[in-house]
């Protein structure tokens, strides 16, 4: 009996330890409230992802921090030219435009919005031409990453925060997008589409970068959610999977170019395990495709959701993007979801959307396409019924959202919303050379939509 007693108090003094290491308390800031700050509240669309105005946020770096920014660019990039040497210090001559293979630094920030303050939020630059080009040629105005926890382990009073449930963001600097609605209209009828794509909203950004000018408009960006912190969840129900984010040949899906380190993985990072996507070479490259093409399509269905493939390709074929899948190695992530344990494909930074200065956009029959260099297009799109459905698809996409009448009334609500905030920028803070660019881009949008629509229209599959 006695044995039995000491034996349930060692267990309640264990039980009690432990529980007591999980339960820490750590003094929050001022105005740290759980709805707005904590990682266990609802995530809130509504609030930051607010589609009836322009929203605001407010950006306060010391000058110390700001200077680490600027120095790491020119690390990066080399001095930036234009007028004045470019954001935020004098410069020598332009740079060029090459990508770096390093992420900008990252450096603290006090984020405000409504009167509400997040702290020590990591902030960064990204972006490839976006970033890469404006930079080089004087513009202040560039791509940035928020992320809300990146220095819990430096303060600890801030582990875990979030912003209205965001652990992650993205603001997008609408880079030579005169009607600055590219990314937004794009991402925004994929969905419609059903198309999984991330939610986006528009943004005025004030950054004080503690020179003693206080807050400066950096002009207006597009805010959009990062695909493996919040959207994962959101459109898919689980963020489990393996999320990836392809760059580099290994991109293209080509035979012979699997490789790891160009396959970033975003969820799951440690396991070390790509053996979905390393199975969905082997079944998109499988000689099957020749010599069993039934049994080549039953094993890419069952690892790939191909209908929902055709479904992206379709829209943003008819969109027009020059700087995506078909093109260019990168601008997309995949996702396995765990429900069915199929890929998907998910777009990604559609700024270059919805764009006919370009020429090497892709045909809707991909005759200029070499199929081998992009199979996920190619041998897909030559099975008779995988270009059934992807025809068809083309069809729907442009009687619905895109339909001329239909988009002509979204561009017109989004111009009009967002003209005094584009009015409002000015100097190195615009990629417009002056207001007349905007006014003029709502006929230039809608001119390129009913050039598509009868494209589309004309398309003989």
């Amino acid at each position: 009996m006695i044995k039995h007693i000491i034996y349930l108090l060692i267990m309640v003094s264990l039980i009690s330890s432990c529980y007591k290491e999980q339960v820490v308390i750590v003094e929050r800031p001022e105005g740290w409230e759980f709805d707005t700050h904590s990682n266990l509240a609802s995530v809130d669309y509504t609030t930051v992802f607010n589609q009836n105005q322009v929203n605001q946020l407010y950006i306060t770096i010391t000058s110390d921090d700001w200077d680490t920014m600027q120095d790491d660019l020119e690390s990066l990039y080399g001095s930036s030219g234009g007028p004045g040497g470019g954001p935020g210090q004098g410069g020598g001559g332009g740079g060029g435009t090459t990508f770096a293979d390093e992420k900008p630094v990252t450096v603290p920030c006090q984020i405000y919005h409504d009167g509400i303050q997040w702290f020590d939020v990591g902030i960064r630059y990204k972006g490839n031409s976006s970033l890469s080009s404006a930079y080089s040629s004087g513009k202040g105005k560039l791509p940035l990453r928020l992320d809300f926890d990146y220095f819990e382990d430096e303060n600890e009073l801030i582990t875990n925060q979030r912003f209205y449930g965001f652990k992650e963001l993205s603001l997008s600097s609408n880079y030579l997008d005169d009607s600055f609605l590219h990314e937004k209209v794009a991402s925004d009828m994929f969905r419609a589409f059903n198309v999984p794509s991330a939610q986006t909203a528009f943004y005025e950004i004030y950054v004080d970068n503690g020179d003693g000018n206080g807050y400066v408009y950096f002009g207006l960006y597009t805010l959009v959610e990062v695909v493996f912190d919040t959207m994962l969840e959101s459109q898919f129900g689980a963020n489990s999977g393996n999320c990836y984010k392809p760059d580099g040949d290994a991109a293209t899906f080509s035979d012979g170019t699997f490789d790891t380190d160009e396959l970033e993985k975003k969820t799951n990072e440690t396991t070390g395990d790509w053996s979905d996507l390393e199975s969905l070479y082997e079944v998109i490259n499988s000689s099957d495709r020749v010599n069993n093409t039934e049994q080549w399509k039953t094993n890419l269905e069952a690892i790939f959701n191909v209908d929902g493939y055709l479904r992206y390709l379709a829209a943003n074929t008819v969109m027009q993007n020059w700087d995506t899948y078909g093109i260019m190695t990168h601008n997309y992530f995949l996702y396995n979801n765990p429900a069915d344990g199929k890929i998907n494909w998910i777009p990604w930074d559609n700024n270059e959307s919805l764009n006919n200065d370009k020429n090497n956009c892709l045909d809707f029959d991909f005759a200029s396409l070499n199929a081998s260099e992009w199979p996920l297009i190619g041998y897909i799109y030559d099975i008779p019924e995988y270009k059934t459905i992807y025809d068809n698809y083309i069809d729907e996409f442009i009687e619905g959202d895109f339909k001329p009448i239909n988009a002509s009334t979204t561009y017109s609500n989004w111009h009009n919303m967002i003209s005094n905030s584009v009015a409002a920028e000015s100097g190195i803070y615009t990629y417009i050379n002056n207001y007349s660019d905007f006014t003029n881009s709502l006929s230039t949008l809608n001119s390129h939509t009913s050039q598509r629509y009868n494209a589309a229209s004309s398309y003989t599959p």
